[in-house]
This record gives structure tokens, sequence and C-alpha cells, in this order.
């Protein structure tokens, strides 16, 4: 029988291979979105709570300061032990996107902040998110905005050149940018589309060496990396970073983020 490509298989040893990194610095370019989320589903203390590709546990540490009750599950131990760290309270799972480890209608909220694009199987990822909400409940997708002028778009494209080729019908990170892609890929695993809203959140960098520490911490950094050298990929960042370096030293990189509240 043949054997389906799991999630973990496909980044596990990526993500997480600069977690410390990832925690530090990359992570909290995406705070502004992990809170904007938590306002316009109203998240209240005493919800439960599952983030999928919680990596080092920021999003689960935001909605634990608001009285939630917290579970993740990432492909990667070593972003996994941050998390712990963030949330003693919290119940986080090495594991699949495709296998969830939680029962049926377990969660008030589940959320998948850039997480189901690059699962191996988006569909059957965003199946089991469904499977394991309330009835009901929300189930939110997050990825990324429109690449069509966003600069930090400018820094993906960037590592192309370093990356291994994709495999065939490879949907690639803007995969689900598009709205009505987004609302037909809630669709197809019967969660119902009901508001779409994007969030700038840019990325600030203190230095070049804190923005190379950051971008480096990426699984796709790390593919890159695998596939060249550090030194190949610190070189093209450097020189993707140069057009927003700021007069104090600092960078500052606009990105944008999209996310789709839905219904389960």
């Amino acid at each position: 029988m043949e054997q389906k490509q799991t999630t973990s298989a496909v980044n596990g040893k990526f993500w997480g291979s600069a977690a410390a990194d990832w925690a530090a610095v990359q992570e909290q370019t995406c705070r502004p979105v992990y809170l904007a989320t938590f306002d316009r589903v109203n998240l209240k203390a005493g919800t439960d709570y599952l983030d999928l590709g919680c990596g080092a546990g920021m999003a689960a540490q935001c909605a634990s300061t608001r009285g939630a009750r917290v579970s993740g599950l990432d492909a990667a131990e070593n972003l996994l032990a941050i998390a712990r760290t963030r949330v003693p309270g919290g119940n986080f799972h090495l594991g699949e996107l495709e296998s969830l480890p939680f029962p049926d209608s377990s969660f008030d909220l589940v959320t998948g902040f850039n997480a189901f694009q690059y699962a191996a199987r988006p569909g059957a990822a965003l199946a089991e998110a469904k499977r394991v909400a309330k009835p009901g409940s929300h189930v939110v997708v997050m990825t990324w905005g429109k690449p069509e002028g966003m600069v930090a778009a400018s820094l993906v494209a960037a590592l192309k050149p370093l990356l291994p080729p994709p495999p065939p019908g490879a949907p690639g990170p803007f995969a689900l940018s598009d709205e009505t892609a987004l609302r037909s890929f809630a669709a197809a695993s019967a969660l119902e589309p009901l508001d779409v809203f994007d969030v700038d959140s840019p990325w600030h960098y203190a230095d070049l060496p804190t923005a190379l520490r950051g971008l480096r911490s990426s699984g796709v950094a790390a593919r890159a990396i695998e596939n060249s050298s550090a030194q190949a990929v610190d070189e093209v960042h450097t020189k993707a970073l140069m057009p927003f370096r700021q007069p104090d030293g600092s960078y500052k990189v606009g990105a944008t983020f999209r996310c789709l509240v839905t219904r389960a």
C-alpha cells in the first residue's frame, strides 16, 4: 500500500532547526495577526483553543493571557519545547496536521497561522481541523496576503534560486492568498466561510545580524541552507534587505497576512 505523505516528513526536520532564533526574532513578526484574530473572534477566558502549527507558542501564549485553555500541535519538537516553557499549562503535541490526536468536537476555536498551506495534504489537514472543532465554532486560516505590492514577498522570492525544485503541483506559499481560492479551500472541507480580513504586520529588525538570524530561522530558509549553504542564504537576504534599511541602521519590511474566519 502506498504510504501517504505527512506534514512532519515534509517539514519536521526543517522547522525548528533554529528554534531559539525563530522564537526570539521571527515569530513575533506575526504577533499583530494573532492579536487581531483573537479580537475578531472575541476570544474569552475559558475558551478551549487549539493552534495548529503552533511553532514556539507565541499565539498560544497570547491566548493564554486572555484566559483560554490552550492546546497546540507542531511537527518540530525543538519549537514545542519553547512553547511548553511559554505556556506551562498548555497541552502541546508533536504530531501530524492530517491526523490530529484530539477527539471530535473538542475545541471552541481552532487556528492555523501560516500552517495549512505548508501541509503535505492541505485539504486533509483542514478537514481534521473541522473534525476537532465544536459544531458552530470558528476555524481560522491565516495565509500570506497578496504578493503583489508586498515588500516581504521579495524576501521570499530571494530564496527561490537556492531551493530544490518543488514537487509537481506544489501549491507554493501564496497559493491561498487569493480570496476566492481561500474561500473555496474552506468550503471543500465543509467549513462555512464567513469573514476575510487583512492585517498589516511589518517585520522590524534592530540591525542586519538580527534580521539575518530571523530570516535564517524559517523552515524554508533551512531547506535552502541544506540545498546550498548558510553563507549563500545570508548573502541573498542581505541583498534583498538593502532597500529596507532605515537611517538608524534598523530594517523595516512591509508584510500583510490574510485571515479567513469560518464556521465549523
